[in-house]
């Protein structure tokens, strides 16, 4: 969740200033009063000089980490002139490319790797879309240039190269896998931007595995495996580090949820992160080719678990079938039309693995190569049927122009 507008904050800030200068005047006008009847008797209080020692689990952990959170600025070109560009020279009456670029955006980024002079940033992708220039602030308050090492779409994530130069420490990830609910889980980013840069707040492991859809820029729906915690994420966490005890990594900070889907109800602390083991799977990806090539069958698809009874009715499934994915359409050309496949039919078998949602679908898919060939189970009019469908095709060779879920 990149920055939002902070104009809420800032009328906040703007009261609670208020509040507190009227708190201060009515506490130095008693004091006057009880300093004018009292003065012969009045002692000055002092500062105590015991020390507490504060040092936890909690702080050694973010004090872990704190060093490679850093904040990600996105700017992009404005149609109209900045209000900066007659400093520099600027044409008041000038409207192409060579506008002054404002700032968009702001999200959090993690480092995790130095190599040579450079040094590698993962982050969300949707921080940095749509980008004509990108900076990162380190937590020494040093702003350098990043550039775009590769990002996908898909998963949300991104991987950014900035110079090493300033750069203190890194981060480590931990194995996403040993989480177990209940664990603390630590958020540390720049919620609402970097003037709020390395932020830490406090939460638990809500739950491991939790299915999250996301939409994409060109309105394609895809669903990711995330991490659920209760640790506060704000607008500009997205990206940022979400944290175990021993300061490791266990996940990228991604979104949260704050209404129902009607809106009818607001929500707290429903946060999502990217699970760690899925990221450095990614970001090695990334770094080697710059973008994730993965295949497609080619369909639009529903869960079957989201049709009402009277549509699963249609499908003359089995009782022992309770859950799938139900081919909508298939688009032409693609594998799964030359494999026979027809909207309509249920997949509930990919290879070897159960499908039971799009995700699994997309999980089992995802495992496999472009070219390979998969066995594919699948009923229709209540039937079993495997079809073996060769990947010819890459997700990027899918259609874009509906809503509902593709591979």
């Amino acid at each position: 969740m990149a920055k939002a507008n902070i104009g809420k904050l800032l009328l906040t800030g703007v009261v609670g200033g208020a509040i507190a200068l009227g708190g201060s005047a009515i506490y130095q006008s008693t004091t006057n009063q009880l300093g004018n009847a009292n003065r012969s008797n009045t002692t000055s209080t002092k500062v105590s000089n015991v020390s507490v020692n504060v040092n936890t689990d909690v702080t050694s952990a973010i004090k872990k980490v704190s060093n490679s959170v850093v904040s990600v600025m996105n700017y992009q070109k404005q149609n109209s002139q900045s209000d900066f560009s007659s400093i520099f020279g600027g044409n008041s009456g000038s409207s192409s490319a060579n506008d002054g670029l404002q700032l968009s955006s702001e999200g959090s980024g993690v480092i995790y790797k130095k190599s040579g002079g450079d040094a590698y940033v993962v982050t969300n992708y949707h921080v940095i879309a749509g980008n004509s220039s990108l900076d990162v602030l380190l937590s020494g308050g040093q702003k350098v240039k990043a550039t775009v090492v590769g990002y996908d779409e898909y998963t949300d994530l991104a991987v950014l190269k900035i110079s090493s130069d300033h750069v203190k420490d890194v981060a480590t990830f931990a194995d996403s896998s040993k989480l177990t609910i209940g664990e603390p889980a630590i958020a540390v980013g720049s919620p609402l931007g970097s003037q709020f840069a390395n932020t830490a707040t406090e939460g638990i492991l809500s739950a491991t595995s939790r299915q999250v859809t996301l939409t994409q820029e060109n309105g394609q729906t895809t669903s990711i495996n995330a991490i659920q915690t209760d640790a506060a994420i704000n607008p500009g966490n997205s990206g940022g580090a979400l944290i175990n005890i021993e300061g490791q990594v266990i996940g990228i900070t991604q979104s949260k949820i704050t209404t129902t889907e009607d809106g009818s109800t607001s929500v707290e602390g429903l946060g999502f992160a990217i699970p760690s083991n899925d990221v450095v799977n990614i970001i090695n990806k990334l770094e080697t080719d710059g973008k994730i090539s993965r295949p497609a069958l080619g369909i639009r698809m529903v869960d079957l678990s989201q049709l009402s009874t009277n549509d699963s009715s249609q499908l003359k499934l089995p009782s022992s079938v309770t859950g799938g994915v139900v081919v909508y359409s298939v688009q032409a050309g693609h594998p799964a039309a030359t494999a026979g496949l027809k909207a309509g039919d249920v997949i509930t078998k990919v290879g070897d693995t159960a499908v039971t949602s799009s995700t699994d679908l997309q999980s089992a898919l995802y495992s496999h190569n472009i070219n390979d060939t998969v066995k594919v189970t699948y009923y229709r009019d209540g039937k079993s049927a495997t079809a073996n469908v060769k990947l010819s095709k890459s997700t990027s060779d899918l259609e874009t122009n509906s809503s509902s879920s593709s591979n």
